[in-house]
């Protein structure tokens, strides 16, 4: 799975600063890198992505062929090789073993490189990994950490290390959470899970917490956001982080400035309109052909990501307040959820189609979807955001509670499906599904929210267009790399 990035005379080209890019091995964490990898390409950097060995072996290829976007693999071991994170014992073991593993593994990389004549000069790394900027300092090599949830978020975290924020929160807590800098007005909800449920998920706390351990010492802190969407968040997280800068959204370009393209090298970026990797398979035929016939703007697409296990009884709310609300809809529903769907509902008629999995920025930009009922993970919310998707925000855990309060009360592009337990925890019922469908799909609100999400639009693309502010970013970063190259 090895695609040398060569020039017109076929030799290795030496004379370009070369960046290993070291995702997490999940799905939402290596889409964004890959794609960051890209844009740097384009701008003549040379960028090798790091997978371990077992999503190498077992990632699937989509749209976007490897030749064809010219980012070069190589793969390091994890102590997983053959089953990855799920063969682990537990997320602190996997973590742990990585760690050990993984270090060991990226600095003989790093030497391998090196050896055939490819030195690194930079390793970005993802910012649940930070032992990744011990070994690129231990080579002396420039150092930058990738944060792959939004500035808000991780303002929420920097304030729990530095212990403005205690959990859990108690209705004492509360009264702070009214007044941190950087953040609208929050209530406990509207925190991410790990932090107002504290103790359900504790290793992956700890990595989202302890991943300011070292960050002091990177010379480059990216954020994938854009700064005009979080301006004060932005702002505060850089008083923390002095080498923060926002470059996303790092989603495919031909659904953005449409100006990707590496003309140093042999090819282009001709089908620029995928991330590149999928670990299930899309049935996007399938999905275009059937939103084909739709009228603009009237379907529901409903997903809710790659890691979402919702239960039987949602699973059940949800299919009635979907055909309750009188819309089409498109529900992507993994093939191990399926059992979860009443006898019979997967033959949904003329109405609705389930499918498994599809690509989403495909039907996202398809002009017909009027509604996302989404999870709020940060990269659908992107994704949302840049196409102007009005949402229906169902967070589930993580960031997603938090990326929902920015979706409904600060960008004003959806509304958030409430459920009947206290604090937001609990069922959510179908007559609220169907509420929150028309609310979004009919009437004056689902005007106003139509018309946000235009302004959005603009600015989403306008920063990764010539000149913008993720791209004058990107370009400051390059500049700096080809400066320790030529020194």
């Amino acid at each position: 799975m090895v695609s040398q990035q060569r020039n017109s005379s076929d030799e290795p080209i030496h004379d370009t600063p070369h960046c290993l890019v070291v995702p997490l091995p999940a799905t939402g964490h290596i889409n964004p890198m890959l794609q960051f990898s890209k844009r740097l390409i384009s701008k003549r950097i040379r960028v090798t992505l790091v997978l371990t060995r077992f999503v190498s072996k077992s990632i699937t290829a989509t749209t976007a062929r490897e030749e064809e976007f010219n980012v070069r693999l190589d793969s390091i071991s994890d102590g997983f090789d053959d089953g990855g994170m799920e063969a682990a014992e537990s997320t602190r073991v996997y973590l742990d073993t990585f760690r050990e593993v993984g270090s060991g593994a990226l600095s003989r990389l790093i030497e391998k490189q090196s050896d055939a004549g490819e030195p690194v000069h930079c390793v970005v790394y993802d910012h649940c990994i930070p032992w990744c900027l011990d070994v690129a300092k231990k080579f002396g090599l420039v150092g930058a950490a990738f944060l792959t949830q939004s500035c808000a978020v991780d303002t929420i975290y920097n304030h729990v290390y530095q212990g403005l924020i205690r959990p859990p929160v108690t209705e004492q807590g509360i009264l702070t959470l009214r007044t941190l800098p950087g953040l609208p007005p929050l209530k406990s909800e509207d925190l991410p899970s790990l932090v107002s449920k504290f103790g359900t998920y504790p290793a992956i706390f700890g990595a989202l917490v302890g991943q300011f351990s070292n960050i002091d010492e990177a010379d480059w802190v990216f954020c994938n956001s854009v700064y005009e969407l979080e301006n004060e968040a932005a702002d505060w997280l850089s008083k923390r982080l002095p080498k923060l800068t926002t470059i996303g959204p790092t989603i495919p370009s031909m659904y953005l400035d449409k100006r990707l393209k590496a003309d140093y090298l042999d090819k282009q970026f001709p089908n620029d309109t995928d991330y590149g990797f999928s670990i299930f398979k899309p049935m996007n035929e399938i999905c275009m052909n059937w939103l084909g016939d739709k009228p603009k703007g009237s379907v529901v697409y409903v997903s809710f990501g790659s890691l979402a296990d919702l239960g039987t009884e949602q699973m059940v709310e949800l299919c009635f307040g979907l055909k309750n609300s009188g819309h089409y809809f498109l529900w992507v529903v993994r093939e191990s959820e399926q059992s979860k769907l009443p006898y019979d509902f997967s033959s949904t008629g003329k109405k609705g189609l389930i499918v498994p999995w599809c690509q989403q920025l495909h039907v996202l930009a398809s002009g017909v979807v009027g509604c996302f009922v989404t999870h709020c993970g940060w990269n659908s919310t992107l994704e949302a955001v840049s196409l102007g998707v009005p949402m229906v925000a169902m967070p589930q855990w993580a960031d997603q509670a938090t990326n929902a309060k920015y979706v409904t009360d600060v960008w004003r592009v959806g509304v958030r499906a409430r459920s009947g337990g206290d604090g937001g925890d609990g069922l959510v019922k179908r007559e609220e599904i169907e509420r929150c469908v028309r609310e979004v799909m009919e009437g004056e609100k689902a005007v106003e929210i139509r018309r946000n999400g235009d302004k959005w639009k603009k600015v989403m693309k306008d920063a990764v267009s010539e000149d913008g502010s993720s791209d004058r970013n990107v370009r400051e970063f390059v500049d700096s790399l080809i400066r320790v190259c030529l020194w």
